[in-house]
């Protein structure tokens, strides 16, 4: 990925011109004649809340002009980024798990394998059939204006827009309802959507619907072994 304007998304050289250290002057697109990458300058927090409001020029900052593979160790970052997917996918599971039944001290042994067995197949089986419908409904919906992404790309992109789930941190302190669990499945579909349409370039009507369909695969995948299970 080459850097990008924020605002039209057009390509970019650079984003910024450096005279001396903490001197610099941010560059503007020849397209849109804005400020290519005003965020450069903004406060960390400025930019988390940006992307909880989908602002598609906050998902541009972050995944062409922040996650630049040509100068970050792209692979690295990737096999970080599944870890801690599927570490949070593993914990959404057992607190569904955990919602369902006291789980505590008096579980049985063979409750507790049960238990690890569930979660097994739903991290990995579950989420092995979301990126594979994913990857196939972006070639089916998408099209071939899609060909020129790289699937890294694109799995990098639906990982890091899956930043919500980091919302599960707090349900190990706090009591939630296991309605939030489906709340905030609910948004992580509409921030991949939106990282989706940043880095595709197409219509929303598109993204949605090659992003529900790897949603839609994966919830009933789960379904189904959950009823195999009991």
């Amino acid at each position: 990925m080459k850097y990008r304007c924020v605002e039209c998304g057009n390509g970019m050289k650079s984003l910024f011109v450096q005279y001396s250290p903490g001197n610099i002057r941010l560059m503007k697109c020849e397209n849109c004649k804005a400020v290519a990458d005003e965020y450069i300058e903004c406060e960390i927090m400025i930019v988390v809340i940006d992307l909880i409001l989908h602002k598609p020029k906050a998902y541009r900052h972050l995944l062409y002009n922040v996650l630049d593979s040509q100068t970050l160790n792209f692979q690295s970052l990737l096999w970080k980024c599944s870890f801690g997917f599927l570490l949070l996918d593993a914990y959404r599971s057992l607190f569904i798990c955990r919602s369902k039944e006291e789980w505590g001290l008096s579980t049985s042994i063979a409750s507790f394998i049960w238990t690890c067995q569930k979660l097994f197949l739903d991290v990995f089986l579950g989420n092995f059939m979301f990126f594979s419908t994913f990857l196939l409904a972006t070639r089916i919906f998408l099209g071939a204006s899609t060909r020129s992404l790289r699937y890294e790309d694109i799995l990098l992109a639906i990982l890091v827009s899956s930043y919500f789930k980091m919302c599960f941190f707090a349900m190990m302190v706090w009591e939630f309802p296991a309605s939030v669990v489906f709340i905030i499945d609910l948004y992580v579909l509409s921030s991949n959507t939106v990282a989706l349409k940043v880095i595709s370039e197409l219509s929303m009507g598109r993204c949605v619907l090659t992003c529900f369909s790897a949603h839609l695969m994966k919830f009933l995948v789960t379904q189904a072994l959950e009823l195999r299970i009991l």
